[in-house]
């Protein structure tokens, strides 16, 4: 009997985790404060990861956008402005469907990063890799950090 009632109450525990989560999910990803932030005509914002490199002396930049093609993506750079641009199409079903979780976006998006200092905007390449904008520039050498060296203070020789 006493095995039954703590079960029965990890799996309250359990439902009541995975419900908070999906909760608190929906809250962040959904709430009406995105509508403010947003651009006009713009349904969502896509996640993007972006760094340099100090050993490949690259600024490297992924922005992830899974169920979109290539076609409806444009790249501009403006001075220390990099824009990724898109949409993410809905394809309608020929059957009809009661959908049990919504939580695909559709719709135009927009995102706007600034480049660090010494990014090489005229050189990006970029690539897409398995749903993921993958998006690099060589940094130049005076941009990045350097390590200086601390020497030893030079002994002085006294004259006898």
């Amino acid at each position: 009997m006493k095995d039954i009632v703590l079960r029965d109450l990890f799996d309250d525990l359990v439902d009541f985790r995975r419900d908070f989560n999906d909760m608190f999910s929906k809250f962040v990803t959904r709430g009406p404060w995105l509508e403010a932030t947003m651009p006009a005509n713009f349904t969502f914002l896509p996640a993007v990861e972006s760094y340099v490199d100090k050993n490949t002396k690259k600024y490297f930049c992924k922005v992830y956008l899974p169920g979109i093609e290539p076609k409806d993506v444009q790249i501009n750079v403006l001075g220390n402005l990099l824009t990724i641009t898109g949409e993410r199409k809905y394809v309608e079903t020929k059957k009809e469907v009661d959908l049990f979780e919504k939580e695909v976006t559709y719709g135009k998006f927009e995102r706007t990063i600034t480049l660090p200092e010494g990014v090489l905007a005229d050189k990006f390449v970029a690539e897409f890799v398995n749903g993921v904008l993958e998006l690099w520039a060589p940094v130049a050498i005076a941009a990045l950090p350097r390590k200086i060296e601390i020497t030893p203070p030079m002994v002085k020789k006294i004259a006898a």
